[in-house]
């Protein structure tokens, strides 16, 4: 089976921790027996000497080997912000003439689309020029997010009416796309998975030693500096928890880079903790399991969420978690084991917290339940809906 793989969210040499999650997937669906995978992951184009942010994109590759993938980054055209419905009909246009020279070149199967928009709706629009099957992933605010817009909803709700397989991260997220339109029964949840072999308990004094952090109760946030993740609460908790004797006092870690970090710096410092809040900027997901092991407690206090992997990676490394109850959250933190579920206020945080740093947590049963959700499996699953759609599709006659 080819398989093309076809997201603009996957890493490249620029962007090294983009999409990394639907990296992990894909890398274990090309290990399957009779897979061959091959990566069209669009990018952007932006003038040439034009500054700001999107500049970047001009030094991504055209091709490169990414986890042993060959990867191609054609350019698509968008108009940021104000194009943003014109985005899935832009992305096909500029990319469908070099997949169509790509295809005639070695024959694909079943397209592989992750996010529902724009990527799955181009995806869509590539599976019907093409003849090929389209199943399509997905991943949290392309659903929770997009759904509550009024210009992108409708085509959603078109993508997912016209996929061969739709496959969710969480059973919240098959419940938000039933709402769009999408049977349950065509859609199948295969939450993420998580890297045993790198995510693994390691000796918190040591970690915190080889980090340069103080020996004091610490608590750690590991995602992006962007909006909805509830950062804001996460500080203004933080601050309820000052008191005692200040050596001893927990400090707040940081891990991520994002726009609201000048905002959140601001924060902390108004509310008088900026001494005890690093920001630590973007980590390689290799060397992030000293930062889970040297805290005490991973905390997310998302506004929405599709399948956070934050927490399995920490609960991997024996590190319990504190989080808000939603999306697929409360689909990994399944009892008080695990960690503990609050409202997003920064009350209810702020007392949550305390409870994870005062309760004595057995690090061997946290990674022992997060043990099952192997990448493999996840991968293995994948493959069964791609046979279930090339099933489906030669039932059809075709496209």
């Amino acid at each position: 089976m080819n398989v093309l793989v076809f997201t603009s969210l996957f890493p490249n040499n620029v962007q090294p921790n983009l999409g990394i999650f639907i990296a992990e997937r894909i890398a274990r669906v090309a290990r399957l027996p009779g897979v061959a995978v091959k990566v069209v992951a669009p990018v952007p184009w932006y003038p040439p000497l034009l500054p700001g942010w999107r500049s970047r994109y001009r030094r991504v590759l055209a091709a490169e080997t990414v986890r042993g993938l060959e990867v191609l980054h054609p350019r698509y055209a968008m108009i940021p912000k104000v194009g943003m419905r014109h985005h899935g009909a832009m992305m096909l246009r500029s990319v469908i003439e070099p997949i169509r020279a790509l295809h005639a070149r070695q024959r694909f199967d079943v397209i592989d689309a992750h996010y529902l928009f724009p990527d799955g709706y181009a995806g869509i629009g590539l599976g019907r020029a093409l003849g090929l099957p389209v199943v399509v992933s997905a991943r949290g605010s392309d659903v929770n997010r997009f759904a509550e817009l009024p210009d992108i909803r409708p085509m959603l709700e078109s993508t997912l009416a016209r996929a061969d397989g739709v496959i969710a991260v969480s059973s919240a997220l098959r419940d938000r796309m039933t709402e769009l339109g999408a049977p349950a029964t065509t859609i199948d949840v295969i939450p993420n998975g998580v890297d045993l072999a790198v995510y693994l308990p390691r000796d918190r004094r040591e970690a915190r030693q080889r980090l340069g952090l103080p020996d004091r109760p610490t608590i750690l946030y590991v995602g992006n500096l962007v909006p909805g993740k509830g950062l804001e609460t996460l500080i203004d908790a933080f601050s309820r928890l000052r008191g005692g004797d200040p050596a001893r006092r927990a400090g707040l870690l940081l891990v991520g880079g994002g726009l609201l970090r000048p905002a959140l710096e601001a924060r902390a410092a108004s509310l008088g903790v900026a001494s005890e809040v690093r920001f630590v900027g973007e980590v390689a997901h290799a060397e992030l399991a000293d930062w889970y092991s040297a805290a005490n407690t991973l905390c997310l206090a998302s506004e929405r969420e599709g399948w956070p992997n934050v927490l399995l990676e920490a609960l991997a490394c024996g590190t319990p978690v504190v989080a808000t109850r939603v999306g697929g959250i409360p689909e990994i933190v399944t009892s008080d084991r695990v960690g503990i579920l609050a409202d997003g206020t920064p009350d209810a945080i702020a007392a949550a917290l305390q409870e994870a740093l005062r309760r004595e947590w057995d690090r061997a049963a946290l990674r022992a339940l997060a043990e099952p959700f192997t990448w493999e499996r996840a991968a293995a699953a994948v493959g069964r809906v791609f046979e279930r759609a090339l099933v489906r599709r030669a039932r059809m006659g075709g496209p």
